[in-house]
């Protein structure tokens, strides 16, 4: 489990969030929306330790973050598996070395079980028969999955999404959708994913975070925000006559 209390972050004279509090739970999807500029990127990069904030605290499992040492902030830093939007490989390093590249970094295993633990994830995604291409030689929804095994090689207590389906056609983004709630529940994992992606929120939203100028402006889970009344929550999630549509299907008011 994650928490934040109180979190204030700003740079110069910009507030830029204030007096965030938020639970992500272990074991779901914990979605952070809201519109480009609400600060939901600058929150995960406190939550990761990317941003020192001004006031409040970021607990892993009741650890206080930002007041570790330098070592106890490694520590917890190794049980943090990160997929970023553009999925981040290596051009250089085949799809296996891409997995390989964290458990050589910070793993004491064994080489060859390096090798064998690195195969193992690619498989859990369902990468078969890849093992010595390059990024640019696999589908933009293989690299996704490639990212995503490459996330969990180090078997991490959380997981860090930067908008897993940028980019993706509407069906690869369902698979990599069920793929990480899969994966959460699987691992037990505290899982932060940051979208745009309403279909997203709809099919997976566990505990939804919407922030909104710099605040946190309302939690629930996708069935709460269907029936909400919170008119910039309504205004930012029904934007589209898509969102209308699900919201009448569903039964929404």
């Amino acid at each position: 489990m994650i928490e934040v209390r109180g979190l204030c972050k700003r740079f110069g004279d910009v507030q830029v969030l204030t007096d965030i509090n938020a639970v992500f739970a272990k074991g779901r999807v914990n979605q952070v929306i809201g519109k480009s500029g609400s600060g939901k990127s600058v929150l995960a990069k406190c939550i990761v330790g990317l941003h020192v904030p001004e006031e409040g605290e970021v607990l892993y499992d009741g650890r206080s973050f930002h007041q570790l040492g330098k070592e106890a902030k490694r520590g917890v830093r190794q049980e943090i598996g990160m997929l970023f939007q553009s999925s981040a490989l290596f051009d250089s390093l085949t799809v296996l070395e891409n997995v390989l590249f964290p458990l050589r970094m910070f793993a004491t295993m064994p080489p060859e079980e390096m090798r064998e633990r690195a195969v193992q994830c690619l498989r859990r995604v369902n990468i078969v028969g890849k093992d010595d291409l390059y990024p640019s030689e696999i589908s933009g929804g293989m690299q996704k999955r490639v990212g995503i095994a490459r996330a969990i090689a180090m078997n991490p207590k959380y997981l860090f999404v930067d908008e897993p389906n940028s980019g993706l056609d509407p069906q690869t983004s369902i698979v990599i959708d069920r793929l990480i709630q899969e994966l959460t529940e699987e691992y037990a994992m505290t899982t932060i994913v940051i979208t745009h992606d309403m279909n997203s929120v709809m099919e997976t939203g566990q505990n939804i975070v919407f922030i909104h100028q710099g605040r946190m402006w309302w939690s629930g889970d996708r069935h709460a925000l269907l029936n909400s009344d919170n008119a910039e929550l309504n205004a930012f999630i029904f934007a589209s006559e898509l969102m209308r549509q699900a919201r009448r299907a569903l039964g929404g008011r």
